[in-house]
């Protein structure tokens, strides 16, 4: 005959109470997300030590920050261009947003920004390719690409990763400074050095417009996506 083993009966929860703690863990939640403040400093207290700009030739401002660096008077954007946030971009930004959401985390950027950069850089087209060789959604060249340990410019999380990680690094050069830092990431970090601001090259100018453009817009829209969940969330 075997010896008796001792049963502890079951501990039985009452009734309602894993309803009730699944309820309270879904509130902090809530809460967490609802009131949580993006790390990112607005534009207007990264750029207020920059007065390089003449009025006369400046670009307006940007939540009370002026650019710096001289601007075309008249705005090179083009209807087309414009018209490149359409809905088939914005469905396509949805697809990488978990990617943009753990990398602005990661690395501390803004993910409105990051979502700017991929707008004005490839237009969210992963297998972009530019004139000189950049390539994927953040347009890396092959050269930095490689240098931060990239094997597949062309995958999406890996072109993403790197690109945030390269811009983060150009703001430690720049001290946080987003207006420099976009120059930088397109024109390279010497020629903003040289110039002390975004450089006279037309094409530098138009892409820091119109990241700024795409970042505002992008900012106002997870603005109201996060206002919209709040409030279906709570009531």
């Amino acid at each position: 005959m075997s010896p008796s083993i001792d049963q502890k009966p079951p501990i039985n929860l009452p009734s309602g109470a894993l309803p009730l703690r699944l309820f309270i863990i879904t509130i902090i939640t809530i809460a967490y997300i609802c009131t949580f403040q993006d790390r990112q400093k607005p534009l207007a207290y990264l750029h207020q030590e920059q007065n390089l700009i003449e009025p006369a030739n400046a670009m307006p401002e940007v939540f009370g920050a002026k650019l710096s660096g001289s601007f075309p008077k008249k705005d090179s954007d083009t209807s087309s261009e414009n018209n490149s946030s359409s809905a088939h971009a914005r469905k396509t930004a949805l697809l990488f947003q978990p990617i943009i959401l753990q990398t602005a985390q990661r690395y501390e950027i803004d993910p409105a920004l990051i979502r700017a950069i991929i707008m004005a850089e490839s237009g969210y087209n992963p297998r972009a390719v530019s004139k000189m060789g950049a390539q994927g959604l953040m347009q890396l060249m092959p050269a930095t690409a490689r240098s931060l340990g990239v094997v597949d410019s062309f995958d999406p999380e890996h072109n993403i990763d790197a690109g945030v990680k390269y811009f983060k690094q150009i703001m430690n050069q720049f001290e946080g400074d987003v207006i420099l830092s976009l120059a930088a990431y397109n024109a390279g970090s010497r020629k903003v050095r040289e110039h002390k601001g975004v450089p006279p090259i037309r094409a530098t100018q138009h892409y820091v417009k119109k990241v700024v453009k795409y970042y505002q817009l992008y900012k106002a829209q997870m603005a109201d996506e996060k206002n919209i969940f709040c409030t279906g969330a709570l009531f």
